[in-house]
């Protein structure tokens, strides 16, 4: 049975271009490469705090939102956004960079709490506390300790490791037309397999 189909699609990161690589900008980098996949692109939208876009995924008509807010402030572009589109959380796929994952480990999850994830963190409480909005976790390895995370998330992976994000990204942009459509189960499994 199909679950929910999507309408917004989020990536989150920071913006300039220092940070254009960095581990804490996964999901964005995602983003990036799916709607280059798919013949869109990304400009300025003020209203939305970030950058906009918009693509057709196996005929849904899909929004894209990067928060150019900084990761920690990521919940006010997502809630301006969901607030004009009247979009619910359960249509909205956020991606993100995923501490508890190694390198080439990216998995889709449906609700939960942030995990310690400040962008996601301020998203849930920017939406009114809701959680029920579809995740797209893509590792990038942690660096061992707790005090060097802040450090290490923004910073570049090695060449390696960022071949397998690549990698991740690919795949994952792979099962989005079964995820655009609501068949979560079906892009879970084929994510999940890769």
């Amino acid at each position: 049975m199909p679950g929910n189909s999507l309408k917004l699609i989020v990536g989150l990161g920071n913006p300039g271009p220092q940070h254009d690589s960095n581990r804490h900008n996964a999901g964005v980098i995602f983003l990036h490469h799916l709607c280059k996949s798919y013949g869109g692109s990304l400009r300025g939208e003020s209203k939305f705090f970030g950058e906009y876009g918009s693509i057709n995924i196996a005929g849904q008509d899909i929004k894209m939102l990067f928060p150019t807010t900084f990761m920690n402030n990521s919940g006010k572009a997502v809630a301006a956004i969901c607030n004009f589109f009247k979009i619910e959380p359960k249509n909205m796929l956020v991606a993100y960079d995923e501490i508890d994952f190694e390198v080439g480990v990216t998995r889709f999850k449906e609700d939960g709490g942030h995990g310690g994830h400040n962008g996601i963190r301020d998203i849930i409480s920017a939406i009114g506390g809701k959680r029920d909005f579809y995740r797209l976790r893509i590792g990038v390895g942690h660096p061992g300790r707790k005090s060097m995370v802040a450090n290490y998330v923004l910073n570049n992976p090695s060449r390696s490791e960022a071949d397998l994000i690549m990698a991740d990204v690919e795949d994952a942009i792979r099962v989005m037309p079964h995820a655009a459509v609501g068949e979560w189960e079906e892009a879970m499994r084929l994510l999940h397999t890769e």
